[in-house]
């Protein structure tokens, strides 16, 4: 059942699906760069049902039935979103030591927040992950601003959030405005001491394995990787019973330390 909280001054939709063992860090996802609370399908409910963990999927503010937004992304969207909405979201709910589950846009949020907010974070799980900009991210958003506005992509968006235009603008202009091509979070990663997991398709369209060899080179806690073959962008969906498996198994190495 879908809900909606406030967080940093916007109205965000949440779903939340109650823990069948409360003992156990709460997971919260966190979505790519176009995607929304809709758009995880029953993936939430299948983390749920392997790990028994409390779990937290949301819409960020611009994306999905949340507020709709006002004004176009900055290249610090994705800090701003772990060191403020985060947080205040996290407060609202009362999740404390969280386990952060990102895709993508999500995963570098993830990063940001453990490494960077000051609040205890149980375990990062991140999924195709950026850490820095590489020409292959650039050449695909390029490719979806050209397929955005030569076909019948906005409709289809347009199921899923509520503004389909703001929200793909906000996500690709920023991506490709010449200020981004210096965004770097690996500042971040000393910071993060908490166990991390990384999962990436190795025909990811966005990102190559670069993006985890810095993440395993900055960490400052446990690292594990998982490379999977017939995969893109997006694990969860391509190799779903290999994704689940390597999260299930992640969680209850945490719950047993």
């Amino acid at each position: 059942m879908t809900a909606f909280v406030q967080a940093a001054g916007r109205r965000l939709e949440v779903r939340d699906i109650p823990a069948a063992a409360p003992a156990r860090p709460a997971i919260v996802l966190l979505h790519e760069g176009l995607g929304a609370l809709s758009l995880w399908r029953d993936f939430p409910d299948q983390i749920a049902a392997r790990t028994g963990c409390r779990t937290i999927a949301y819409s960020r503010y611009g994306y999905g039935q949340s507020d709709v937004l006002q004004a176009p992304h900055g290249v610090d969207y994705m800090h701003r979103e772990a060191l403020e909405s985060l947080p205040d979201l996290l407060a609202a709910l009362d999740v404390e030591r969280p386990v952060l589950l990102g895709h993508s846009d999500g995963a570098s949020i993830a990063l940001i927040h453990a490494g960077g907010a000051a609040r205890p974070v149980a375990g990062v799980v991140v999924m195709a992950p950026h850490v820095f900009v590489e020409p292959i991210s650039i050449a695909s958003i390029e490719e979806a601003r050209r397929v955005f506005e030569t076909t019948d992509m906005k409709a289809k968006m347009g199921r899923h959030h509520a503004d389909p235009e703001r929200t793909f603008r906000g996500w690709s202009d920023i991506w490709l405005h010449p200020d981004f091509l210096a965004w770097n979070i690996e500042s971040y990663l000393p910071g993060i001491t908490c166990p991390v997991l990384a999962i990436q398709g190795l025909a990811d369209e966005y990102g190559t394995l670069a993006q985890l060899d810095r993440i395993e080179a900055g960490v400052a806690g446990p690292f594990e990787r998982l490379e999977l073959a017939d995969c893109r962008h997006a694990p969860h969906r391509d190799q779903s019973q290999a994704t689940l498996d390597a999260i299930a198994g992640f969680v209850r190495k945490l719950t047993a330390i």
